[in-house]
């Protein structure tokens, strides 16, 4: 049925009128209609959506009930990467930041003076879950969670039910709008925390309480189970906020020249943003700002665990870059964690998938920082005797920055209370394996290796992690039940598993076991560096996996690199380097390797072009260092095509030297071979250059 004009005309006024309500309502928080004339106006639209399909819209406000239910999660890849923030968890150390920051600002020949005090933007740390939504063309398109930094869980659905969340910018797109505050950007990724206040908490729990479920322990992981439903109507249901604090990938015709004016930008275009935002001055203003919150903490109508920092200046935030998967230009400077006291009921030990032998308190379960702990790690040996810990004794226990629990201190004890000792074994509880007790670095190994099915158990788990291999199914329970029955006794073995040999185990039937094989066959297909990461080398990481995969093209590579040549790459130090070495010279982690390729474990090949083939006579003698940002590939990329041309590429610059790449906020490394003397190439010169030399 096609609408007439009038009819048209009466959808988009309603619209209009119920976008201009949220906005109202959640934003400015200044309600311009009532809660029956919002309801009326929602259900008289939806009628007319119905009455004629070919009305409905993607940012029409009743896309806000939610809708069908959903099979799975599908992965969406960040345009711009999500990355963490580094942690401070005292005065003296933020002090050390802010050094950190005006040194590296004042070393930067493009900033030009002395700096007299550093502008921040500060805003409460908020204890929810962080999401990315993508307009485009001010229409919402989809929404993740952070997920590993680079990709996350479609939660466009979801997302979409949030009141505070636009299904469309407010604002003209490019060229309708001519005032200060520019047009809607022609794609933006925004930044946001969900979360759900103490009110909306409180109303939850006794809805779950009313209906015979299990009420949530906290606000966090309420917000975080409502994102991860499903059914969309659920979540629609759920009291879920949210607040707007940054920006990722975005097109070009979005320009801003520092935070607040970006937060205000997302005002302009009906983002969320915390009220309690502020602009401050130097070390004594953001001290200030954290003891304000920090009184305001227990009034809020939300948790927050902390304060975070920015620098304002988005040329400054440019000239001190990032490290790693944090920014060098924000800090978060967590609250004084929250402590209760306990008893110590037990003290043993737990065998790690490298071997490390870490020691753990068991504890009379305490609720702390919005948990139930009741096991704490006690780390190593030293721990144990710097703490002075015993069984039966009565500690603190703190969770540090809120996350992590630890043990703080032993309460004196009482004259009438019992305590002993803990005495290290000699000996791996799981294989019985002698233990090999590292002075230097203060860790306990068991030299059982692959006979300690402990380590493979924590290989396994590893293997089949989210992270790793992504093995739906192959949970703890399940790899215990499989090594415990003989059915693997490595990695490798899970590949062969057939559907009748799991029927028989502990809650499989035919479809579990099925859906458990498919699975696993499904990660088959997976890419090198996850792979690189699953085989679980001491010190290889998902950022170090990643570095290996760019500069290696296979497996046999990595595997006959030299210690020289790994040290060489960003991210690989002389220990990891080392490591990478050690295990690749162990014949079972071989044969290991040769099973899960013969397995048909397989993933895209490296595209490599002809010119870049074999090595060109021309660079042999080329000694090169790449630093800074570039524009038009990565620095990793850059060196890998270097060495494939036959250049030697370093991580310092050197008398040795012959050039220096150097792409946006170079550093150190390029002043260093201004003096030096080095030929300096921009990333446009190093193009010009490795192009020359082709053919």
């Amino acid at each position: 049925m096609t609408a007439s004009p009038e009819i048209q005309n009466r959808i988009q006024k309603l619209r209009d009128k119920l976008e201009h309500a949220n906005y109202r309502y959640h934003v400015l928080d200044d309600p311009a209609l009532t809660d029956i004339e919002f309801d009326r106006c929602l259900k008289e639209l939806s009628q007319l959506e119905a009455d004629y399909p070919g009305m409905q819209s993607p940012d029409s406000p009743t896309n806000k009930v939610g809708g069908a239910v959903a099979k799975e999660f599908a992965s969406i890849e960040h345009m711009q990467a999500m990355l963490s923030l580094d942690n401070v968890f005292s005065a003296d150390d933020l002090s050390s930041f802010v050094d950190r920051v005006r040194s590296r600002i004042e070393d930067d020949p493009s900033l030009e003076g002395k700096l007299a005090e550093l502008d921040f933007v500060a805003e409460p740390k908020l204890d929810g879950v962080a999401v990315n939504i993508l307009y485009r063309d001010g229409i919402f398109e989809c929404a993740a969670t952070r997920g590993d930094g680079s990709s996350g869980e479609d939660i466009s659905q979801n997302v979409k039910t949030i009141g505070a969340v636009p299904l469309k910018l407010k604002g003209k797109l490019k060229g309708k709008l001519k005032d200060k505050s520019g047009p809607i950007p022609e794609f933006i990724e925004v930044r946001g925390e969900v979360f759900i206040s103490h009110a909306g908490f409180a109303m939850l729990n006794a809805m779950q309480i009313s209906q015979g479920e299990k009420p949530f322990v906290n606000p966090r992981n309420s917000a975080a189970g409502s994102l991860r439903q499903l059914d969309s109507s659920i979540t629609a249901a759920r009291p879920l906020d949210i607040y707007f604090y940054g920006v990722g990938a975005h097109s070009d015709d979005f320009n801003f020249e520092s935070h607040e004016e970006l937060l205000n930008r997302f005002q302009d275009f009906g983002l969320r943003v915390s009220p309690l935002v502020k602009r401050v001055t130097g070390l004594s203003g953001l001290l200030k700002y954290y003891e304000i919150l920090m009184k305001q903490r227990p009034n809020l109508e939300y948790d927050i665990d902390g304060v975070v920092y920015k620098i304002n200046s988005l040329s400054q935030q440019r000239s001190l870059g990032y490290v790693a998967r944090a920014p060098r230009w924000a800090i978060a400077h967590k609250f004084p964690a929250q402590e209760e006291r306990t008893q110590v009921l037990d003290i043993d030990v737990q065998v790690g998938r490298t071997g490390a032998i870490t020691p753990v308190a068991r504890l009379e379960p305490v609720f702390v920082g919005g948990v139930t702990v009741s096991n704490v790690t006690l780390h190593n040996r030293d721990e144990i005797e710097r703490l002075g810990v015993r069984v039966g004794d009565q500690v603190i226990v703190r969770r540090a920055g809120d996350v992590i629990p630890q043990i703080v201190k032993v309460v004196v004890r009482e004259p009438e209370t019992e305590s002993k000792s803990y005495e290290f074994p000699k000996s791996c509880p799981d294989c019985d394996s002698p233990l090999h007790f590292d002075d230097e670095l203060v860790v306990v190994r068991c030299t059982g290796g692959l006979v300690c099915s402990a380590q493979q158990k924590e290989r396994i788990k590893h293997f089949a992690s989210r992270r790793a291999m992504d093995i739906e199914g192959l949970g703890d329970k399940v790899v215990e039940q499989l090594l415990a029955a003989n059915k693997v006794t490595d990695v490798a073995d899970l590949f062969d598993l057939k559907v009748e040999q799991l029927e028989g185990l502990e809650r499989f039937a035919e479809k579990s076991a099925t859906n458990l094989i498919n699975s696993i066959a499904d990660s088959r297909e997976t890419s090198f560096a996850r792979f690189l990461y699953a085989l679980g080398i001491m010190h290889v990481g998902e950022v170090t996996a990643r570095q290996l995969a760019v500069e290696f093209s296979s497996i046999t590579d990595v595997q006959i690199a030299s210690l020289e040549r790994l040290t060489a790459i960003d991210d690989v130090g002389p220990v990891v380097a080392q490591s990478i070495c050690e295990f690749f010279a162990v014949a079972a982690n071989i044969d290991v390797i040769t099973r899960l390729e013969k397995a048909g474990i397989h993933w895209p090949a490296v595209e490599r072009s002809a010119d870049n083939s074999s090595p060109n006579s021309d660079f042999m003698d080329e000694v090169v260092v790449v630093t800074g940002a570039l524009s038009s590939m990565t620095r990793s990329e850059a060196q890998h095509r270097l060495r494939e041309l036959g250049a030697k590429v370093t991580g310092s610059v050197s008398s040795n030297t012959t050039r220096v790449i150097v792409g946006d906020a170079p550093g150190s490394k390029a002043r260093k071979a201004e003096a030096l003397g080095i030929q300096i190439l921009s990333e446009t010169e190093f193009l010009e250059w490795i192009d020359s030399k082709k053919g």
